[in-house]
């Protein structure tokens, strides 16, 4: 007998928890053609199984709750990790931003070194952040307005996140994105340690294509900095 749709539905949702117990991150894409079902069908399975919590969905795909939880560590403890390289990085960021721009910036403890080492002699810059520990560095900057979405806080990583965030940054076009929200900015700039080149995650913040340059440290491998200038990628080295 030909299964229902329903039981190929279930049947393929149970294969992709069990590759995401594999690999810990699934790619839309890939989901598609290993199926031969569209991409909007994987979308709904996804969406199906993140509203179960048995996944997290991410910008082209998924990953698995276990990955999460230990690549969203305490706020506190990953401040500890590579710090004078994220300082570093922080300051040659800091450089990109100019008078008149306004960026959004994401939270984590890279980032919250681009506002520490800000110019004080910025202009007009508008910032538009979800990270608690972010805005809160700026409220006594008289040179910076400030835009904080609404959504729901993320403990660990003092950060608002949800359908009502992504909604409120989507009212926005932007000069500058740093690790967020793509879709509305004029230039994608990534701030990243280079351990982080060691695991897939930056496929989860956008395709290679949606990037205009990384900023990263001086341990980058040389075959993942000539990956990213291959792709047109600009990489400053801080």
């Amino acid at each position: 007998m030909k299964p229902t749709n329903q039981h190929s539905t279930v049947d393929r949702r149970m294969k992709i928890m069990q590759k995401l117990s594999v690999n810990d991150q699934v790619f839309v894409n890939e989901l598609s053609k290993e199926f031969g079902v569209s991409e909007v069908t994987i979308r709904n399975d996804l969406e199906q199984l993140e509203s179960k919590k048995l996944l997290i969905r991410a910008r082209g795909g998924a990953m698995s709750t276990s990955h999460v939880v230990s690549f969203d560590q305490h706020l506190g403890e990953k401040h500890k990790l590579n710090m004078p390289r994220k300082t570093a990085i922080g300051k040659a960021a800091a450089k990109l931003i100019k008078d008149s721009d306004t960026v959004i910036i994401d939270s984590g403890t890279t980032t919250l070194e681009i506002i520490r080492n800000l110019s004080s002699a910025l202009n007009n810059v508008t910032i538009i952040s979800n990270a608690l520990n972010i805005a809160n560095q700026l409220v006594s900057n008289p040179n910076i307005n400030l835009i904080i979405p609404g959504g729901i806080l993320r403990k660990n990583s003092l950060s608002l996140i949800g359908p009502l965030a992504e909604k409120s940054f989507r009212n926005f076009y932007v000069d500058k994105v740093y690790q967020i929200m793509i879709d509305v900015a004029r230039e994608v700039i990534i701030v990243t340690d280079s351990s982080k080149f060691l695991r897939r995650s930056l496929a989860f913040i956008c395709a290679l294509d949606r990037i205009d340059t990384v900023v990263t440290d001086d341990a980058i491998l040389p075959e993942d900095k000539k990956r990213l200038e291959d792709a047109g990628i600009n990489v400053i080295i801080a």
